[in-house]
């Protein structure tokens, strides 16, 4: 498991379901099939097999992980295309509705958005519900976002949807390819990084709702580098460490169908990678109005 990564998946919950089940003791087996023909504790008699029968037993292929319960990849494919196709609807709605109304979701989307993230992550078994819903929030949060943004910048909004697909795609092929793995010295990167990351945005937005900086962006925009805006670092600092937290969700995904987590968890899998991609969209999309703000 790539520990120190999403939350979501290093939670106990999702953890534990990836360790293999108990082999069952003999303790276990009597009280599951109580007493034998002779009245003392031991497994129970089983009613006797026609050789047909169990000719038949025999020639049904293996149960596969479908059968028994498990987690597949897909899924985590098809859950997650639930998550995105209610992010999509939810981003629509905003996108069409009168400016007002538009701008009151947004807030709405993020608030109950961010209050539904804590939820799921520490809730001890996944709500197909709550995560949806919060795949709804979100596509209000990001509709808003992208219709504001895009005001102001016109195409920003379809070349950030591009670059996520293509971040995403990239990073996809990288990780079954084997070229990018969630690797110790790679994880302590990621950790100070973000880290470091973190600590720039609470300061940022300190200063943007104290009036210390009167940039929208904040100190991305307002200090520049050799004439390159500090958010245009930050911004690719950010897309890497999203495109990263990626990696780590393949990795805790993988482990989990291999190790044989529950179905259910399909759903945990595909509210982490939500959140992922919801990082990932914010981060290029401001780093693009940050560029486009600068010319």
């Amino acid at each position: 498991m790539a520990l120190g990564g999403n939350p979501i998946f290093n939670g106990k919950n999702f953890r534990g379901a990836t360790q293999a089940p108990p082999v069952p003791s003999y303790s276990q087996g009597q009280n599951q099939y109580g007493q034998n023909q002779y009245g003392r504790p031991g497994w129970a008699a089983q009613p006797q097999m026609t050789s047909d029968q169990l000719q038949q037993m025999y020639n049904q292929p293996s149960a596969g992980p479908a059968e028994t319960g498990r987690m597949t990849f897909d899924d985590v494919i098809v859950k997650t295309a639930a998550c995105l196709a209610l992010l999509l609807l939810g981003a629509a709605i905003t996108l069409f509705v009168a400016p007002g109304t538009a701008s009151l979701l947004m807030v709405v989307g993020a608030l109950g958005g961010f209050v539904l993230a804590m939820v799921n992550t520490f809730k001890k078994q996944p709500s197909p519900a709550l995560i949806l819903t919060y795949a709804g929030l979100e596509g209000l949060f990001l509709g808003g976002l992208t219709r504001l943004l895009d005001g102001m910048f016109p195409g920003v909004g379809l070349q950030a949807v591009i670059g996520t697909l293509a971040v995403f795609g990239v990073t996809l092929a990288l990780f079954k390819s084997g070229k990018v793995r969630a690797t110790p010295k790679a994880m302590r990167f990621f950790m100070i990084a973000m880290l470091g990351y973190l600590v720039f945005a609470v300061i940022n937005m300190v200063l943007v709702w104290t009036g210390a900086v009167q940039s929208p962006f904040g100190l991305s925009s307002s200090v520049h580098i050799f004439g390159i805006p500090l958010g245009v670092f930050i911004g690719i600092l950010a897309i890497g460490l999203a495109a990263f937290s990626l990696v780590m969700d393949f990795t805790s995904i993988e482990q989990g169908v291999l190790q044989g987590a529950p179905e259910k968890y399909s759903w945990t899998a595909a509210f982490g990678l939500t959140v992922t991609l919801v990082w990932l969209y914010v981060e290029i999309i401001r780093l693009l109005a940050i560029l486009r703000g600068d010319d």
